[in-house]
């Protein structure tokens, strides 16, 4: 496997991915849209424990959610660039990695794109790819992750 790595715009915080992500979705909520600015958010979820923090500690600011629950999102304390998240239903276990963070972003395209029912009208998804309207169901993880990472998720959950 290759090694990823990425950190903020400023460089005071760096990690490394120790393991490819379970998957990558790209959601288009308005909530994500708020939070980024712009169009979607790329998340490449990975187990928490498989994320080495190489330098810097990252400040967690909860921010509010649709489901109400709210939101950890770690970011550089200095330049404040949003690095990862936890989202209710893995809690801490999972880090949804922001792919603009890596290094090499082009290594994680989407595997789903989730929440089209708000996507920005101008965004033309490619044909062919992985899209529902809201969420996906738990029939469909095996189809989206794969065996290895429906496993993966599986055991995450369990944990």
């Amino acid at each position: 496997m290759a090694t990823h790595e990425g950190g903020c715009a400023c460089g005071e915080v760096r990690y490394r991915l120790g393991s490819e992500p379970i998957v990558v979705h790209c959601c288009h909520c308005r909530w994500c849209q708020r939070e980024s600015g712009t169009a979607f958010a790329l998340n490449a979820v990975i187990e928490a424990e498989r994320v080495e923090l190489v330098s810097g500690q990252p400040e967690r600011i909860d921010t509010p959610s649709a489901i109400g629950k709210g939101q950890p999102v770690f970011r550089c304390r200095t330049c404040k660039v949003a690095l990862w998240s936890h989202y209710a239903g893995a809690d801490d276990k999972a880090d949804f990695i922001r792919v603009g963070t890596l290094d090499d972003p082009d290594a994680f395209p989407p595997d789903v794109h989730i929440f089209t029912e708000s996507k920005q009208p101008w965004v033309v998804l490619p044909e062919g790819a992985e899209q529902f309207p809201i969420f996906y169901s738990g029939k469909d993880v095996v189809r989206i992750y794969g065996e290895d990472g429906a496993a993966r998720w599986r055991a995450l959950k369990e944990s």
